[in-house]
């Protein structure tokens, strides 16, 4: 696990245990859980019941990461400013966390667009379910129980659906797609399927040498890119 990904689960934790008051012995267990199944701890919690509101969750999170430990990267600008190509970033965190990252690393403008959470989820302003200060007989008692679910995988019991868009699901993939103009089908790649992943890199400063056909195919079909000012965050609702 990396240290952001840490990081990230820890405020994820603490958020569970202060303002959703998850018993905090079942806390790390169902933090991993809604992860694997939902891609995100927030699309994993909103799934099986719980109502809150997004920001929140985001500025709980987030702002407790230690944003101090970024450095700019001037390799790692020099390489995507190099790269005559379009370049989009898709996050499922929020606007303010994908600029703040950009901003610690001296990355503002290297990319055309962000696709953030706001970009393909409407930020609507809903009520905590559960209370930090609620009694235990008044929080609530309908929720999906998960942890049945791993207990039980030959049950007749299916995961609900979270109204979270974001990756790893394809839904959230294609409206990407259609926001920044994206042929999936037109990418540097092979025709054979590779078991597992298609390219594994110590440092993302080695992509040139792994894929050299994203500088080399650009010629005819690319246009070459420069982006002058701050990039600019895509924060339109997609219904």
């Amino acid at each position: 696990m990396t240290n952001s990904m840490a990081f990230l689960l820890f405020t994820s934790l603490e958020y569970m245990l202060q303002k959703l008051c998850i018993e905090e012995a079942k806390v790390p267990e169902l933090c991993v859980s809604l992860y694997k199944f939902y891609g995100t701890t927030l699309a994993g919690l909103r799934a099986i019941g719980y109502q809150f509101d997004c920001d929140d969750f985001h500025s709980y999170v987030h702002g407790r990461l230690p944003y101090m430990m970024l450095k700019p990267d001037p390799v790692l600008r020099n390489l995507l400013l190099s790269l005559p190509i379009r370049k989009v970033i898709f996050t499922n965190a929020d606007k303010t966390h994908a600029a703040r990252v950009l901003s610690r690393l001296g990355l503002e403008d290297c990319f055309e667009r962000i696709i953030s959470f706001e970009t393909l989820n409407s930020t609507d302003k809903g009520t905590v379910l559960v209370d930090q200060d609620a009694s235990e007989s008044e929080r609530p008692t309908e929720l999906f129980d998960i942890d049945d679910y791993c207990s039980r995988p030959n049950a007749d019991l299916e995961l609900p659906r979270t109204p979270v868009v974001c990756k790893p699901f394809e839904e959230a993939f294609e409206q990407v797609f259609k926001i920044a103009n994206i042929n999936p089908r037109k990418t540097v790649g092979t025709s054979h399927r590779a078991e597992g992943v298609d390219y594994a890199l110590e440092s993302i400063h080695n992509i040139k040498e792994a894929l050299p056909e994203l500088w080399e195919v650009a010629g005819e079909n690319s246009e070459s890119i420069s982006y002058s000012g701050k990039v600019s965050i895509e924060t339109s609702v997609i219904a």
